[in-house]
């Protein structure tokens, strides 16, 4: 499929069998979305001189804000007005902004409906994509939420750093500031995180991911691919 000239958040952008998802996507059910308003960008060039690259990697570039509202004209004034809240069985992606011994705070980007199947149903243009969040909406995935098994051995600082992108599931309304989400199935967790170098990483297991540049590896709650 062809890449958008300017994406949106939550917008399908193509198949992971196509390309790598590189820093401003996520993958989700095997597709590649946009996580941030910006122009697509096809990188073929390895982050390792010595291994070649299997695919090409796809990133977001982000546009300032004045030049994204001239280049989606009437789509943005669309998506500021689209105000999607998470409800319980939902599926949402967001992005880690602290993380504290008891709980990490996610500021939600994107919800997917859990109510069709494969969190696909509910969709700001009709195309079966992620509800971008217009407003700023807010959750939390307490220490008893991150996994099913041995909560009690849950270290919130080896499973979440801050600007870690996450797919969690919406549990509770929470609070009247917060959605309360956990992250406690396999396909549940980081989707994407960056190394303490600045380095796009990727999972090498279910509780870490691996900096292809420095060859170092971080723990994470690794979502599984879907």
């Amino acid at each position: 499929m062809p890449l958008p000239a300017v994406a949106l958040p939550g917008q399908l952008l193509g198949s992971s069998k196509a390309y790598i998802p590189g820093s401003g996507t996520h993958l989700h059910a095997s597709n590649i979305y946009a996580s941030l308003p910006g122009r697509p960008v096809i990188n073929t060039s390895s982050p390792s001189k010595k291994v070649p690259p299997s695919k090409p990697t796809l990133t977001i570039s982000r546009l300032p804000s004045t030049s994204l509202s001239a280049d989606l004209g009437p789509v943005s004034e669309r998506i500021s007005n689209t105000n999607a809240l998470p409800r319980v069985g939902d599926v949402v992606v967001g992005r880690v902004t602290r993380c504290m011994m008891r709980q990490v705070n996610v500021a939600v980007l994107v919800v997917y409906s859990g109510d069709e199947g494969n969190h696909g149903g509910r969709s700001y243009d009709g195309g079966g994509e992620g509800m971008v969040c217009a407003d700023e909406v807010q959750g939390v995935v307490r220490k008893e939420d991150v996994r099913a098994t041995e909560k009690e051995k849950v270290v919130l600082g080896e499973g979440f750093r801050v600007g870690d992108l996450v797919r969690a599931a919406v549990i509770s309304l929470g609070d009247q500031s917060n959605y309360y989400l956990s992250t406690a199935k396999n396909e549940l967790g980081v989707i994407m995180a960056k190394s303490e170098n600045g380095n796009t990483m990727y999972p090498i297991s279910w509780k870490e991911f691996k900096d292809p540049v420095t060859g170092d590896t971080e723990t994470r709650k690794v979502a599984k691919p879907i």
